[in-house]
């Protein structure tokens, strides 16, 4: 299942880095291990100031989490799993950002996330976020059990099993909704104004990356269902087979992508664009870093349209505002979902991982779009009717523009 929230563009790290999250918990980790402090070596590499005001240790009181822990053994009348002690450490100290892109992830957590990465998982096959305090749609993944049972993007659930989804995070919600294959379960929903009760049946499912294929009027087709190790790779293979064959156009679909990989957007870039600058992050108003692509771009030149939809999120909003700002693209469909923060993925040695918002980013024009989205060139609906009648007018149209 792809519930994971990965409307996130992630930046992953291999190397240890200090941030707020990271510092906190290995300290936490070791009030609930009993060993003060010993595993604080693990990952503190440098003191930690927040924005140039007081230290971390300025500001939270240890000693208050500590008294509770102590309390809670002592009193508690049951059977203490500490694992799950510190995961709940954890992810209330990560919580308490307010920001639902900021997640801590136990190990089992940060595995399914992985697999999530990987096209690979157990569940319905739905991307989930948040907005406006709603767990929402961002979309289904194509012939999943999410989108045969009728599951669309914008779809509002608001219970899981019969459980209230107010109060639940994305990542608790994914849990919730995850499952063993060949299990069913009960989504409440609201779509426009009208309540809906949907039983899904859960299965495996692998989705690659990337689709490509030579559609009549020798225009090339390419689909990036999400931005993980891999894509880059296949779609450079796809351009390379596209320029052997001297295709006139290209029609590039991001369609129902929530995201993925920073990396891996930028690369994709890179077969358009010739040493240009894909995304800019900013700190506080202030620009960190700049990412650019390399040179000699296979697919320079060729006209090309890009396909965006609702469900176009994180990455594939790079992307799109990459094209579209350096003038190589035209963008056909909806509005996309509006997603404009920047995640580093770390892992921890305790084999879960941090999820940490690091940054906005902004277009190469210098435009955020989080909860703006990225309004297309030339709007095109695609209702129900047409896609219960197997009819795609957004695809359409991007291969009349090219024509």
């Amino acid at each position: 299942m792809k519930e994971r929230e990965s409307a996130v563009t992630e930046r992953t790290k291999n190397q240890k880095k200090v941030s707020f999250g990271v510092l906190a918990l290995a300290i936490l980790l070791a009030f609930v291990a009993g060993n003060r402090f010993q595993t604080v070596g693990d990952y503190f590499f440098a003191p930690y100031t927040n924005k140039g005001n007081q230290t971390l240790s300025q500001n939270i009181d240890f000693a208050s989490v500590e008294k509770v822990y102590d309390l809670l053994k002592q009193k508690y009348d049951g059977k203490l799993d500490m694992q799950k002690l510190q995961d709940g450490l954890n992810k209330g100290l990560v919580d308490a950002a307010g920001d639902p892109y900021t997640v801590y992830m136990s190990e089992k957590e940060a595995t399914e996330f992985q697999d999530d990465l990987n096209g690979t998982f157990s569940g319905i096959g739905a991307e989930l976020g948040k907005r406006n305090d709603n767990l929402v749609v961002i979309s289904p993944i194509t012939d999943s059990p999410a989108q045969k049972a009728g599951l669309r993007s914008g779809d509002v659930i608001v219970k899981i099993n019969g459980e209230e989804t107010t109060n639940l995070s994305v990542d608790t919600a994914v849990n919730k909704i995850r499952g063993e294959a060949g299990t069913d379960v009960k989504l409440g929903l609201i779509r426009g104004d009208t309540p809906l009760e949907l039983t899904i049946t859960r299965a495996q499912i692998t989705v690659p990356s990337v689709k490509s294929e030579i559609l009549e009027g020798n225009i090339g087709y390419l689909q990036i269902t999400r931005f993980s190790d891999d894509t880059a790779s296949l779609a450079n293979t796809a351009a390379q087979e596209f320029k052997s064959k001297n295709v006139k156009g290209i029609v590039l679909d991001v369609r129902n992508d929530g995201g993925g990989l920073l990396d891996a957007a930028v690369k994709v870039a890179g077969l358009w664009l010739d040493n240009k600058v894909v995304v800019a992050e900013k700190q506080d108003g202030r620009t960190t870093s700049e990412l650019r692509t390399g040179n000699n771009p296979p697919l320079a030149g060729i006209p090309t349209t890009m396909l965006i939809n609702e469900g176009s999120a994180s990455a594939s909003e790079i992307l799109a505002g990459a094209l579209h700002d350096h003038g190589v693209a035209k963008l056909i469909g909806k509005k996309s979902f509006g997603k404009g923060s920047v995640q580093e993925l770390i892992d921890l040695p305790n084999g879960g991982k941090l999820k940490v918002t690091v940054a906005r980013w902004y277009t190469p024009k210098g435009k955020n779009i989080d909860k703006e989205g990225i309004k297309p060139d030339i709007e095109v609906e695609l209702s129900t009717d047409d896609a219960n009648n197997n009819r795609d007018p957004q695809k359409d149209r991007a291969r009349k523009e090219l024509n």
